[in-house]
């Protein structure tokens, strides 16, 4: 009853070093991410496609174990896991942070434009976590998806992008009831505008990137562009055995920008 002195046991991951699963680790708000978890003491599993910038995230954190993988490939997901498993016999969190924008106006969309994003932001993250749900179900894990706040408003001239995010955070609520019969919480963080290479991925010019850094602040309340290390505490706070009453919540990051 609310109100009672009740002694209750912490969930299991609290009582074992934690193993973390970070996709899109190179970069920006994984690589943040990644380092926030291994920071706290948790064993991470760093997972990109390109050596160089995993290698570059678990520099001077030796919780940190790079593991280069293409998270579209056939396999990969089962691949993944099983490293984890292999290296540190469980599996307590699961970030699904790895996505592509491929811009584009309804007329221009061709395949190649489609096809990779739906791919990455959206197959990709279902397979990995249905991968991932015994050894989940085992620690009583955490996912943790990581959407957009602009996916929650119109996005002219990225449409297919916003769409993927926001069906990923459909997916989240719809896993966390789904799986909490099974012991496992099911989170989001929706970042808005937050410094990460994501511009130059798409192609974008300095001049058009620096013109879109302009608008993001000038649309952000807090008057900034985000961090990635802004997301990562949000991920880890959610992730964290202290918010085991927490599950089916899409927590914006944003500066304010998707309630402006």
């Amino acid at each position: 009853m609310t109100g009672m002195n009740t002694t209750t046991s912490m969930p299991t991951a609290s009582r074992a070093t934690r193993t973390v699963v970070v996709t899109g680790a190179g970069t920006g708000i994984g690589r943040a991410t990644a380092r926030a978890f291994a920071d706290e003491g948790a064993r991470v599993l760093a997972v990109g496609r390109r050596a160089e910038p995993l290698q570059e995230t678990a520099a001077d954190r030796e919780l940190i174990t790079p593991l280069v993988a293409d998270i579209t490939a056939e396999g990969e997901p089962a691949r993944i896991v099983a490293t984890a498993l292999e290296r540190h016999g469980r599996l307590d969190v699961l970030v699904n942070n790895a996505g592509i924008v491929r811009s584009g106006a309804l007329g221009t969309l061709a395949p190649e434009l489609i096809a990779p994003q739906i791919a990455t932001n959206l197959i990709a993250p279902t397979l990995l976590s249905q991968a991932a749900l015994p050894s989940l179900e085992a620690s009583g894990g955490v996912i943790v998806n990581v959407s957009t706040s602009v996916g929650q408003r119109g996005w002219p001239g990225n449409s297919l992008y916003a769409a993927t995010k926001a069906a990923l955070e459909t997916l989240t609520r719809s896993w966390a009831v789904e799986l909490a019969p099974r012991g496992i919480r099911v989170v989001a963080v929706a970042p808005g505008a937050i410094d990460t290479p994501i511009g130059e991925h798409q192609g974008l010019t300095p001049e058009r990137l620096a013109a879109l850094r302009a608008w993001q602040v000038a649309h952000t309340p807090l008057g900034r562009i985000g961090r990635p290390e802004d997301v990562a505490r949000a991920i880890t706070h959610l992730a964290a055995p202290a918010a085991s009453f927490v599950t089916g919540v899409v927590l914006p990051v944003d500066g304010g920008a998707v309630v402006a």
